[in-house]
């Protein structure tokens, strides 16, 4: 039997399940669930000359008094309700769940908030195409399960987040007549299964207009294509933005803070931890440096890949509940993705699909599915990094002459799989979550994806709550709008409200904010949409942060030439943000070292130079920055040949010389002339496309 004609009994279970989530109600007409952000929750106020006044927010604490609490907090008559270990989206989630919730939390990162996995991800929101395919083919309901509850919480994101996570579009290419009516099942049942919380209605292209949103596909086979719906988001200013919000809202949040033991008291039980501030030992300060204890009456588990190293402190001989796998990306110039909408090859040679999607001004690549071992610093392997180009390549025109000198940057990151013993590759587990407690009382939430983070959180605060008998407290939260007359001031309740709770960055921003930015500090249109689309209506206080009280009387100062990231965004950083090292800026609060690996390099001096001067480095400790940077940048896909250059050679520009060595070509010029491209390709509105399904 061919595997067409076997498609009559999944296609049947997709059938069923469809109608029994929209009520038993099946209609392939077009729909919409787009989210109106042209109106802000907070209006920004003008004076009575029509001059926009910029909103005022309320400070976080410095890095040093979250320390000093955390310090304060070592016997049983000064406790926290929780503390949380991992600064990733798992943690940071629920952190923030159980800070509203009225629970007193502490939260501590080894290195920074989203160092690890929760900032290498293919930047998707979304349910699983590909997991839905498995669910029906093997009539797996539990996976089914899965991909409705990431429908569900796809749209929560672009409702507390829209600054940071948009609807995309992903266009299907058809190769063969019979992937029509299949893909077409599977992106009807995709929408249906979402209901109301879906986001637009997938369609079918012919040829020629597959061809016009992307002149660069592949056109000897094409017969046409299909786009479906799914949410992009930036992931680790996601995450940053979580941990900022639950600090606003009471959580003694501390990055760069290692656990180095679980403390226990006579009866066997945890109940805290050991703490060692890493950035004391850095600045060579012995006495702070020194561990303490910190209290708490549950300690929860939250550290994605390394959940079985904190399980073995617990415990040496605990049994490994996770499975890691390497996930690799690729960056690419513009050109290669149509604006605005992503592809997604569902046919590659081992059976995987790949991604290329437009993201942050360029296109990313991925992704790979291998057993790996677990480090803090993953590299794409060499072989990871051809599967993908291969892929790509494969999927446009032969003239396109896609080559290694055309990637910008390569990052791997590691998925903390919930390991089934049964199971005979990474790849065919399912992504969910798994909540446990073990006897002496060390709750760990482990797997999962990014798209369900807030109910992984609701579910691990829900057991502990429940494992370690805490009461939650209905309590006043601050109004962290921004609009100066508490109308967004809030009463915790006892049960998770984190669906309903904007992140920081949320409550202002509107697509007028980047035209608002530019009115009030002449930003360039490109600085504008990304200082809007990346801090939402914190933008106002990196502007603030660029120039100073000097207004705007100048350009802003670009941290790379290509790219629209500014020096006020370190100083914002260090700030309200909570950054300590040149690779917390570059990585994680810009994006830079993940778009252009060697901008990034071109970006060290000003970034340590700004960081000095804010955080009062030391020489020693400068020079410790260059080091520890550059080779940080060996896992963004910096060539083994520029892990020696000096800072003097970097400002003379001596990184920019491509040498025989060199794996990657990343370049500025080049990335620069990409950016240029975006207008290459043209997004089809659905009501412009007469083929619509």
């Amino acid at each position: 039997m061919s595997r067409f004609a076997g498609l009559r009994k999944p296609l049947g279970v997709a059938a069923v399940a469809a109608v029994a989530t929209t009520g038993g109600a099946i209609a392939f007409s077009s729909f919409s669930h787009k989210t109106n952000f042209d109106t802000p929750a907070v209006e920004l106020k003008r004076d009575a000359k029509g001059v926009i006044i910029p909103p005022q927010f309320p400070s976080l604490k410095s890095r040093a008094d979250q320390l000093a609490d955390l310090r304060r907090h070592s016997s049983d008559s000064e406790e926290y309700d929780l503390l949380i270990i991992g600064g990733g989206a798992t943690g940071t989630g629920i952190a923030l769940d159980a800070a509203t919730r009225g629970l007193k939390v502490a939260l501590v990162e080894r290195d920074d908030f989203s160092s690890g996995t929760s900032s290498k991800s293919t930047k998707l929101v979304h349910g699983g195409v590909r997991y839905l395919e498995k669910a029906f083919w093997n009539l797996d309901y539990p996976q089914l399960q899965l991909v409705m509850e990431a429908l569900r919480e796809r749209k929560t994101f672009l409702e507390i987040a829209p600054h940071l996570s948009v609807s995309l579009p992903i266009l299907l290419p058809l190769q063969r007549w019979w992937q029509a009516p299949y893909f077409w099942a599977g992106t009807k049942a995709y929408d249906l299964l979402a209901g109301s919380q879906g986001l637009e209605s997938s369609y079918y292209l012919s040829k020629s207009k597959a061809l016009e949103a992307f002149p660069l596909l592949k056109k000897d086979t094409l017969k046409g294509a299909l786009v479906y719906y799914d949410g992009q988001h930036n992931d680790s200013r996601m995450n940053v933005s979580i941990a900022m919000t639950a600090a606003m809202y009471g959580v003694t949040m501390v990055n760069h803070a290692e656990v180095t033991q679980l403390e226990k008291d006579a009866e066997g039980k945890i109940r805290g931890a050991r703490i060692r501030d890493v950035i004391s030992s850095v600045n060579g300060d012995a006495e702070g440096a020194r561990e303490f204890t910190v209290r708490a009456k549950g300690v929860i588990n939250a550290t994605g890949p390394f959940t079985d190293a904190i399980e073995r402190m617990d415990d040496p001989s605990r049994k490994a509940l996770v499975a890691p796998s390497s996930g690799a990306h690729i960056m690419l110039p513009a050109h290669l993705s149509p604006k605005g909408m992503g592809i997604l090859d569902a046919a590659t040679s081992d059976g995987r699909v790949v991604f290329v999607l437009p993201w942050q001004g360029l296109t990313v690549a991925g992704t790979t599915d291998n057993p790996c071992a677990v480090e803090r610093e993953p590299v794409a392997q060499q072989d990871e990094v051809d599967f993908i180009l291969k892929e790509v390549s494969k999927l446009l025109t032969p003239g396109t002459n896609l080559t290694r000198s055309d990637i910008l940057a390569t990052w791997s990151g590691i998925r903390p799989l919930v390991k089934d013993p049964n199971a005979k590759n990474t790849e065919s587990l399912v992504r969910s979550h798994l909540v446990t407690v073990s006897d002496s009382g060390l709750l760990t939430c482990a797997g999962g994806k990014w798209t369900t983070y807030r109910q992984m959180a609701e579910d691990a605060v829900d057991e502990a709550i429940n494992t370690f008998k805490l009461s939650p407290q209905t309590m006043s939260m601050p109004d962290i709008s921004g609009a100066g007359d508490g109308q967004f001031k809030w009463t915790t309740s006892t049960a998770c409200t984190t669906r309903q709770i904007r992140l920081a960055g949320a409550h202002g921003f509107s697509n007028k904010l980047p035209a608002q930015l530019s009115e009030s500090y002449g930003f360039d249109a490109d600085v504008a949409h990304h200082l809007a689309t990346n801090y939402g209506d914190r933008a106002w206080d990196v502007a603030a942060a660029e120039f100073g009280s000097s207004g705007s009387a100048r350009p802003a100062n670009r941290l790379a030439a290509a790219y629209p990231f500014i020096d006020g965004e370190i100083r914002y950083g260090i700030r309200q943000e909570a950054a300590q090292t040149a690779s917390d800026i570059i990585a994680r609060r810009t994006r830079l070292a993940f778009l252009d690996v060697n901008a990034a390099l071109g970006s060290l001096p000003k970034v340590i130079d700004v960081m000095a001067d804010e955080l009062k480095w030391s020489d020693a400790r400068k020079k410790h920055e260059w080091t520890e940077s550059v080779h940080f940048l060996k896992s963004m896909g910096l060539s083994s040949d520029k892990l020696s250059i000096t800072r003097e050679e970097v400002i003379k520009g001596l990184h920019n010389k491509v040498t025989s060595e060199e794996k990657y070509a990343p370049s500025s010029v080049r990335a620069g002339s990409a950016l240029q491209e975006l207008s290459t390709g043209t997004v089809l509105a659905k009501k412009e496309t007469p083929n619509q399904v």
